[in-house]
């Protein structure tokens, strides 16, 4: 797998992935929100640390520059 995630978009799923686990844990989301938005901030989380996305992929996007 090629890295298809740049270093400011990975900086950016990362911090959209804690800004969600805070609310989480706060209570200020709950319920099914709360899963369907964990289960994202989880995959932005992964995809950032791993620099590869899946969609990305699919739809030929890539914001890391070419070596």
């Amino acid at each position: 797998m090629k890295k298809n995630v740049g270093l400011i978009d990975a900086i950016i799923r990362f911090v959209l992935a804690v800004v969600v686990a805070v609310f989480i844990y706060r209570g200020d989301i709950t319920g099914t929100l709360a899963i369907v938005l964990g289960i994202a901030a989880a995959a932005l989380l992964i995809t950032g640390l791993i620099g590869w996305c899946g969609l990305y992929a699919l739809l030929g996007i890539r914001t890391c520059p070419k070596k």
